[in-house]
């Protein structure tokens, strides 16, 4: 008895496991019939009453390869994308930082004045023509120039005028001077032949008179200079007074800024 019944449940058992496996394949089988079916149905874009079909795929939930590119995504308000975080903090840094930046480039760019200034006459040579009553002079002034930028300028041209009352007796004209470096001084010595003679004839006796130990002239000297610098030229002048003494050769001591 015993052993009929349990065979018996051993063939119910076998049965029951026979019918899930059944009823799997059975839901496989109908799960992939519901695949092709879905496959081969369709696309349906169902749209409610206060709904509009897309215009961009016109229904078919698939966008044209050619409007790939032209096709504008939309997102939510909402979204945090459109919502940087600290976006006030960044621009205001950013137009300070321009600002920084741009006050600096004015404040080391901006040109600021060329100081010119007499630095007197350092050197006379004096020669006698006798028989012509003339009286020739080389006068060796010097210029102190200032340079207050933050760059080098170039003395790219000077131009000196000597006159004696109205009458010109010497000019000189000098190209590519010199440079002068970035807050510093410099000294620049030009020598200017001056001739006395013909209405000026006169001078020879003075100049050559034994009884006068000094024979000072007064000459008006008149100096334009031009400066070149990141690619601005401007131009300063200087007019003064000198005494020279016609007599005899005279000699100030060199100054060390002098060229």
């Amino acid at each position: 008895m015993g052993s009929a019944s349990s065979s018996h449940n051993s063939r119910s058992e076998a049965l029951k496991q026979d019918n899930k496996m059944g009823a799997e394949d059975d839901d496989l089988l109908s799960g992939r019939d519901r695949e092709e079916d879905i496959a081969q149905f369709p696309y349906v874009e169902f749209t409610g009453r206060d709904s509009i079909t897309c215009p961009s795929c016109q229904g078919t939930g698939c966008i044209p390869t050619e409007q790939v590119n032209e096709l504008v995504a939309l997102i939510p308000y909402s979204d945090q994308r459109l919502r940087p975080q600290r976006t006030k903090l960044y621009v205001v840094l950013s137009v300070l930082f321009c600002l920084l930046i741009c006050g600096l480039v004015l404040f080391f760019l901006f040109p600021r004045s060329i100081v010119v200034q007499d630095g007197g006459i350092k050197m006379v040579r004096v020669w006698f023509d006798k028989p012509n009553e003339v009286v020739t002079i080389a006068m060796t002034s010097a210029m102190s120039i200032k340079n207050s930028n933050f760059y080098g300028i170039s003395v790219s041209n000077l131009l000196s005028q000597v006159q004696y009352i109205n009458t010109v007796i010497g000019t000189i004209q000098m190209t590519n001077v010199t440079l002068i470096p970035p807050l510093s001084e410099k000294m620049v010595n030009f020598t200017v032949q001056l001739e006395l003679g013909g209405t000026l004839s006169y001078f020879y006796n003075f100049c050559t008179l034994t009884t006068v130990k000094v024979h000072n002239i007064v000459v008006f000297m008149r100096t334009s200079l031009t400066f070149s610098y990141i690619g601005h030229v401007s131009q300063s002048s200087l007019e003064t007074y000198q005494y020279i003494d016609c007599g005899a050769n005279s000699t100030v001591p060199r100054d060390p800024l002098i060229n």
